[in-house]
């Protein structure tokens, strides 16, 4: 499993003209199919009187979630590289739309292949390579009397709770770095706490 992947950190514009014809290019960060699908029905709907509309996505960690559109173009003229930026910057949770207004000179398959890649790699060009940490969900449920062991463990690994419930038996959920999860899992062990499968450690003098 990969520990990390590289992404967007914000939205962008692009454009490239070529013997009339105008390739407006955009990028946005997205991680979900839905969002994928709102942001293409509104460029549709921006730019009504387009040829075309093409686009491009990956999203995952695995980087295995893909998708090219060509809109009508000649096959493989599009979609392919615009989602080739997309490959040769080993990109992910990235979408990338190109529209394109039709300038009455045929600018041949090489021609359009180059427009949309200058188009899209423009657009990148606008934006900002990060590399994100993968994350894993973790939920520690542990005796009050633990409380001071526990938080210490996740000050030291600078991990804050997004939710957190203390009573007599207290419960934490958290995301961790995969790159750190193992190392975790090892010194809650070591305090006194029991590995359960999906995720949940409990205080081994009260795990079910």
């Amino acid at each position: 499993m990969k520990t990390g992947y590289l992404t967007i950190t914000h939205y962008s514009e692009g454009i490239y003209k070529e013997k009339g014809s105008k390739f407006l290019s955009f990028v946005h960060p997205v991680s979900a199919i839905e969002d994928i699908k709102q942001l293409i029905s509104g460029y549709r709907k921006k730019y009504p009187d387009a040829q075309h509309v093409c686009y491009a996505y990956m999203i995952g960690t695995e980087c295995n979630n893909f998708r090219a559109s060509d809109d009508g173009e000649p096959a493989g003229t599009a979609g392919k590289p615009i989602l080739g930026q997309i490959l040769a910057n080993n990109l992910t949770n990235v979408l990338i739309v190109v529209v394109r207004y039709f300038g009455g000179v045929l600018l041949g398959t090489g021609g359009l292949v180059t427009a949309y890649k200058t188009a899209a790699a423009n657009a990148l060009a606008e934006n900002r390579i990060v590399e994100e940490q993968v994350m894993k969900q973790l939920v520690i449920t542990f005796n009050y009397l633990k409380m001071n062991e526990i938080m210490s463990l996740l000050k030291e690994y600078n991990l804050t709770p997004s939710e957190k419930k203390f009573d007599t038996m207290c419960r934490i959920s958290l995301q961790i770095p995969v790159a750190l999860y193992q190392i975790i899992v090892t010194k809650l062990i070591t305090i006194g706490a029991k590995h359960i499968p999906d995720g949940t450690f409990f205080d081994s003098q009260n795990a079910p």
